[in-house]
């Protein structure tokens, strides 16, 4: 019973450190177009699943086009360290998207 006991109350330490990684946040910049008149964007979303190029591309190509916006292509993938410094750039399209 002991041994059982133990085994558990690793397995649980062994999870709770793992959460902060995995609560890191995962942030994309890209760049967006609309035609009709021509209007071009820089902007920074959250990404959610896997942190990726791939999925920031999946994932924003869908919400852009929702908006009625293109997406021209993902400029990085990025964790929380980098949010702050892409703020004032991204303007009104930081986390719009």
């Amino acid at each position: 019973m002991k041994r059982i006991t133990f085994s558990l109350l690793t397995i649980a330490a062994l999870s709770l450190a793992a959460l902060p990684a995995q609560a890191a946040g995962c942030y994309a910049d890209y760049k967006a177009k609309q035609e009709n008149p021509l209007r071009l964007h820089y902007g920074v979303a959250q990404i959610s699943g896997t942190c990726s190029r791939a999925a920031a591309q999946a994932q924003l190509s869908q919400r852009l086009a929702a908006n009625g916006w293109t997406l021209l292509n993902i400029v990085s993938v990025f964790g929380d360290e980098g949010l702050n410094q892409r703020r004032s750039s991204a303007g009104q399209n930081f986390l719009r998207f």
